[in-house]
């Protein structure tokens, strides 16, 4: 029997959850929906949402749990979370980058950054930035930045080399 995950992230949506879990679990390669409730007539007074629609969708991404809540159209997605996407390589890198910006705003990506067409952010990193970042000689770890900071989707040759000099 798996054991329940003691935290786990909501995704508070307009209507879109259902549309929003299969777009994330088209994009990843362990993923799944894992259950989806409904909206009935108790509490439709508060929820104002006509019966059987979607209320939330269970799904996992890589072993993470999540929940995809229609709440209506009062909360917004901002910056102020994300998620970070470890990546090995630059393969990785660009496969994320390029399934999750599908539809989204370009004007939104920087350093990593990306938002999806749903407003959620993403942090796609290659695992040997933080390395490159926290380099005890600070010229290697801040040419490494600076490098950083001229991209939008990050380049792990170009952060290498810049880190190398």
């Amino acid at each position: 029997m798996a054991s329940l995950q003691k935290i786990s992230p909501c995704l508070w949506f307009d209507s879109e959850a259902e549309d929003a879990a299969k777009f994330y679990i088209s994009i990843f390669k362990n993923a799944k929906i894992t259950n989806i409730s409904r909206y009935g007539e108790a509490g439709r007074e508060f929820h104002g949402k006509p019966p059987g629609t979607v209320m939330t969708v269970g799904f996992e991404l890589e072993g993470q749990s999540f929940t995809a809540l229609n709440g209506g159209p009062i909360f917004k997605f901002n910056e102020a979370v994300s998620f970070q996407v470890s990546c090995e390589t630059q393969q990785e890198v660009d496969h994320y980058w390029q399934k999750l910006s599908e539809g989204a705003d370009e004007k939104a990506q920087q350093c990593g950054w990306l938002k999806d067409k749903f407003g959620l952010s993403w942090q796609i990193v290659p695992t040997i930035l933080p390395k490159l970042l926290s380099d005890p000689d600070s010229k290697k770890s801040q040419r490494a930045m600076t490098a950083m900071l001229q991209m939008k989707k990050l380049d792990i040759a170009k952060l290498k080399e810049a880190h190398g000099g």
